[in-house]
């Protein structure tokens, strides 16, 4: 199994170089790597403080692990940050964090990689955020004794590590040191294959949105988009497969007096242009949709559609809204949740959310609509457009909900000092 992990591994690796000749991801994902070794060692050589190690996968595990990241560097301030991520969604954005001390890309999975960069950074401490279980690497940790811990983790029956054919997977798993998983179900899970080093601390995403929400900054723009009776629907991380159902079912009320900030997640031209295309076919007149680029020269207050195109700004402009809706639930699966509940709206999301968690405790909580189909969209808007009361009501709930789940991150910093050497 050892041997046909390596075997994946390196045809992974050769799949992705194919890929570059017509994917723009996959050239990012080469090019970033392209010299990795020799940088870093450029970068560790500059200094000789110890190292902490934080990988995440791409953004979202980013946003998970920034809270414990930041409390870490607070409380030990003699350590350097290391921040590594697998997926150029993530390194692109977050490259540039002011928060680590060095970014980079983490290697292929192969057994030399592993070595040598195990070897070159020689952690103190090292974090995994949420999943991503490289073997070579995780051993190559485990082997040089190195404080190995798994946050905000959470697992599920369906995973390989609970499947027959797993046992290298359940090998791995060995090699962490202590798991901090979201639930208590994932602790069950992880008896049953006998790890018991774990507890259930919570999703340390609960303490970054509200950390967000405290820190949200204003945006003028949206100010004066809202206006004085902020009737506003936020849409954030659209795909077309969101568009199509969403515009039609507020296109009643975007007519009346409820306006639309919409923020795709993906900003192509085409993209863009399909959204307007698909406003105007819901008849909004052209004159009343604005780019938020394109804010300074067009009228805000009388604007009906105000698009977001741009990165970094939704997280605040949830702030402004009376109701969410969370795209990705048309397509492969949902975006976050909880930045929009937090600020106390309603949530609503499509029906790619089973995998997550707390988009399923949000619904339990009243703050939280899950819709499975394009009827069940329409009647979930016209409920909350049409009463005043029933939003408020759920936006009391989704906020109750965030605010009842924070402290994950203290519960794992407490843990930390009975592991680490000052």
């Amino acid at each position: 199994m050892r041997a046909l992990y390596s075997l994946n591994i390196y045809l992974y690796g050769f799949a992705i170089r194919m890929a570059t000749l017509f994917n723009h991801k996959a050239r990012l994902w080469v090019r970033g790597r392209k010299n990795l070794f020799l940088e870093l060692e450029t970068k560790i050589k500059s200094s000789e403080q110890p190292i902490v190690w934080f990988h995440c996968a791409s953004l979202g595990e980013f946003e998970q692990g920034r809270p414990l990241m930041e409390a870490f560097k607070k409380q030990y301030p003699h350590f350097r940050i290391l921040l590594t991520f697998f997926s150029p969604s993530g390194y692109e954005v977050r490259k540039n964090y002011s928060g680590a001390d060095i970014i980079s890309y983490l290697p292929l999975d192969t057994k030399s990689n592993a070595d040598r960069f195990i070897t070159l950074v020689n952690p103190s401490i090292v974090f995994f955020v949420k999943y991503e279980f490289w073997i070579n690497t995780l051993n190559a940790i485990h082997k040089k004794g190195i404080p190995l811990f798994l946050i905000s983790a959470i697992f599920r029956h369906d995973q390989i590590f609970f499947k027959n054919f797993g046992g290298i997977f359940r090998e791995a798993l060995k090699a962490f040191t202590f798991l901090f998983t979201q639930d208590e179900n994932s602790i069950l899970l992880l008896k049953s294959i006998q790890i018991s080093n774990a507890i259930a601390a919570g999703d340390t995403r609960f303490d970054r949105v509200k950390e967000i929400y405290e820190k949200a900054v204003e945006i003028n723009q949206a100010v004066i988009f809202s206006g004085a009776d902020k009737k506003i629907i936020v849409a954030g991380s659209t795909w077309p497969e969101d568009e199509i159902f969403l515009i039609p079912a507020i296109s009643e009320k975007l007519l009346e007096d409820w306006k639309l900030i919409i923020a795709p997640h993906e900003l192509g031209e085409d993209h863009l242009c399909s959204i307007e295309k698909e406003i105007e076919k819901a008849g909004i007149e052209k004159r009343f949709i604005l780019r938020f680029s394109n804010s300074a020269n067009g009228n805000l207050g009388e604007s009906k559609v105000l698009i977001i195109d741009n990165i970094g700004m939704l997280s605040s402009l949830y702030q402004y809204g009376s109701v969410a809706y969370i795209g990705g639930g048309f397509g492969k699966s949902i975006h976050n949740t909880l930045e929009a509940a937090v600020y106390g709206i309603p949530v609503i999301f499509g029906p790619q959310f089973e995998k997550f968690d707390e988009a399923k405790r949000l619904i339990i909580s009243g703050g939280g609509y899950g819709v499975k189909d394009k009827g069940e969209l329409n009647k979930t808007m016209k409920l909350l457009l049409s009463n005043k009361s029933d939003r408020e009501i759920a936006g009391a709930n989704a906020r109750k909900f965030v605010l009842e789940n924070t402290g994950a991150t203290k519960i794992i910093l407490d843990k930390i000092p009975d592991f680490i050497s000052h």
